[in-house]
């Protein structure tokens, strides 16, 4: 007898037994809904949360929240942190696949439908609606924690919505537009799950897509659908370890310089710990602007206090440049969120002075913004001036 094709035989049927078996081993899909940038201002869903939920799931792809175009091209939507600022450097970091999931109308289509390029930011932001700043008004949205979305409850709103046509079938769109977006997310889902059976795969997505997703693919047989909250909450350590100063800097920058800061809706002791971390990574001008508008907006310095601090902060800052702004664009002065998020470090400082200046009363803060303009280019000395217009207007009307 030939032991040697015995033998060979036996290793080809073991390893095409364990190939069968890898093939039909579910893998397991994992959907973390989101409030958008929502880390910035929940201390119960920050940053460090996301990650280290992310290093506890341990994935072997992490599908995010991008067309697949839009991702080849390092292009992500402006307002979510939790994708290009935290999954994507944590997928990097840690050799991580990343598999872009979403879908988005061409521009044709979106100005057939809407009457707007939806991807298209308007030269000044509007005060409210599409396009606006984002900001979290709402003392709720201060407690959201990591599995919000697990509980259906939370979510029931959109369900309805979607389930629901417009009263009038012109008025639609949207909502046959949401459905259509999440079904094409759960298949690019499906697929990125099926190209890995036997493993994890975790999907970071706006938590009104999550449970459409999740029913979706609930009758697919190769995957099994985990709750996040299954997982278990981050303890304190594995906290720790996920902390990082980039995500520090965003967390002061979003609370103490965008429009966040004049909803009053802030968690203070939430900013304190990331001005805190800062500085123990050391003090610099950027860390001593933003402990002072901390400083004031907490009742802690009288403006006249703060208008000093802001003047040492321009006398000395020279051309320092912030950590974080959300920008894209970096031929725009505004970010998401904040209307004069593309100045330095001094002439932010001056445009502070000039903002306290102008509340105590005091005259020629219109030269003040000139000056700043002067050292802007044509576009962003434009959104200066309109952006100081409108703070101006809404300063009269308080």
């Amino acid at each position: 007898m030939d032991h040697s094709r015995w033998i060979s035989a036996a290793l080809l049927c073991t390893a095409f037994v364990a190939a069968a078996a890898a093939s039909e081993a579910k893998t397991k899909v994992i959907v973390l809904g989101v409030d958008h940038a929502a880390q910035l201002v929940a201390p119960a869903d920050s940053p460090a949360h996301l990650a280290a939920f992310l290093a506890r799931a341990d994935p072997d792809a992490i599908c995010i929240e991008r067309s697949p175009d839009e991702f080849a091209r390092n292009s992500y939507y402006e307002f979510t942190y939790e994708v290009q600022d935290v999954a994507v450097p944590f997928a990097r970091e840690h050799g991580v696949a990343l598999c872009p999931v979403d879908w988005q109308p061409s521009a044709e289509d979106a100005r057939l439908g809407f009457d707007l390029d939806l991807s298209s930011v308007p030269e000044i932001r509007p005060v409210s609606g599409y396009q606006q700043f984002l900001s979290f008004p709402q003392p709720v949205q201060l407690q959201r924690m990591l599995f919000h979305a697990d509980n259906p409850a939370n979510t029931q709103r959109i369900a309805d919505w979607a389930a629901t046509p417009a009263a009038k079938a012109g008025h639609d769109l949207p909502r046959r537009m949401y459905l259509y977006r999440t079904f094409l997310q759960a298949r690019r889902l499906a697929s990125a799950a099926r190209a890995r059976p036997g493993s994890t795969v975790v999907l970071i997505v706006g938590e009104f897509h999550k449970r459409d997703i999740e029913n979706i693919l609930s009758a697919d047989a190769g995957i099994e659908i985990v709750q996040p909250s299954t997982l278990g909450h981050p303890t304190r350590s594995e906290l720790a370890a996920a902390g990082r100063p980039g995500h520090h800097a965003a967390i002061a920058t979003f609370n103490l310089l965008g429009v966040q800061a004049d909803t009053g809706n802030m968690a203070q002791a939430y900013v304190a710990a990331a001005l805190k971390s800062l500085a123990e990574h050391g003090q610099t001008h950027e860390t001593r602007l933003l402990e002072a508008r901390f400083a004031r907006l907490t009742g802690r310095m009288s403006p006249r206090e703060a208008i000093d601090a802001y003047q040492r902060v321009a006398d000395q800052a020279g051309a320092e440049t912030f950590t974080w702004t959300g920008i894209q664009d970096e031929t725009r002065l505004d970010s998401y969120f904040d209307p004069f998020g593309n100045l330095t470090v001094r002439q932010r400082a001056l445009l502070e002075i000039a903002r306290e200046r102008t509340a105590l009363g005091m005259p020629g803060q219109d030269e003040a913004m000139r000056r700043i303009g002067s050292e802007l280019s044509a576009r962003k000395a434009m959104q200066l001036a309109a952006y100081w217009d409108r703070h101006i207007a809404q300063s009269t009307k308080k």
